[in-house]
């Protein structure tokens, strides 16, 4: 096995710019070396989600598509992609669906404990605080792309919180495979201090963007509603744009697929009393 090293000071590399091809010859010999021995290498996993989060005049609007692939497959359609956090608070996961739920649930868990520890309620920036220092920690290998929104005493607030644990606080954000087709809906209708009505059905439009133009969102789109008032609506199935009923109901099937009654000859029939009594039964005191 060849080693290739290059003899460049330490000095003049900090300073050179641009892009770094020192594992060009190392990849190459991996390669050669898997199909060498017929072994296949790992692969990037692929996802596929639309999650969008927008704050309105009143509170925060969450949304997500219930679409949970395993590659090229559909595993689910109806997942639940929006966790609970807090009363205040939902987020909405995109990525491994175990990490994804996982994560919020012990983010979830902590932040319960600081609520009875403390007597007051949970704010936003505390839970975006937990999720960034627990994704960071793992460095990206913990699969969780998140939209957190919520509203606590210092108002309605939605954070983009990345895998590998950087966030940014937006008016704003979507994630996931149909994020670009969400976003340009987003960049298209979104207002400052817009009616609860009107930013609700922006988040239905962004999501059926995603549903409809990538390939990894799709089924129903669900949306939460996070007011300042401290009331909260959670709608599954908001919209189903996807009805499989009347799709099963346009099939006809050959009559003779259908079997009826009395096709099968009964050649005997018996039947059996069984008898029971108090001294069959077993009396256990608790």
């Amino acid at each position: 096995m060849s080693e290739v090293t290059a003899s460049i000071d330490s000095k003049e590399a900090s300073n050179t710019g641009g892009f770094n091809f020192d594992n060009v010859h190392r990849n190459r010999m991996i390669e050669n070396l898997a199909k060498e021995s017929n072994s296949v290498l790992p692969q990037a996993t692929k996802t596929g989600t639309t999650i969008v989060g927008i704050v309105y005049k009143d509170g925060v609007v969450l949304g997500a598509d219930t679409r949970a692939t395993n590659g090229t497959e559909v595993a689910e359609k109806n997942c639940e992609k929006i966790h609970y956090l807090a009363p205040n608070m939902y987020c909405c996961g995109a990525g491994t669906a175990a990490d994804t739920e996982m994560t919020t649930k012990m983010i979830s868990s902590q932040l319960e404990l600081l609520r009875m520890n403390t007597h007051s309620p949970s704010r936003v920036v505390t839970a975006c605080t937990l999720l960034k220092r627990k994704l960071f920690q793992y460095q990206g290998q913990i699969s969780a792309a998140l939209v957190l929104g919520g509203c606590d005493v210092n108002g309605a607030h939605v954070y983009q919180i990345y895998p590998h644990g950087s966030t940014g606080k937006l008016p704003y954000t979507t994630m996931g495979s149909g994020s670009l087709a969400a976003m340009s809906v987003f960049e298209q209708g979104w207002r400052e201090d817009m009616p609860e009505n009107e930013a609700l059905e922006l988040v239905r439009r962004s999501i059926l963007a995603g549903v409809f133009n990538d390939l990894g969102s799709g089924s129903n789109c669900d949306t939460c509603v996070i007011r300042m008032d401290g009331t909260v609506s959670y709608n599954r199935g908001d919209v189903t744009p996807n009805p499989v009923q009347p799709l099963r109901d346009a099939i006809r099937h050959s009559s003779k697929l259908s079997i009826s009654a009395g096709t099968t000859a009964v050649l005997s029939t018996k039947n059996q009393r069984f008898a029971v009594t108090l001294a069959d039964v077993d009396v256990v005191e608790a």
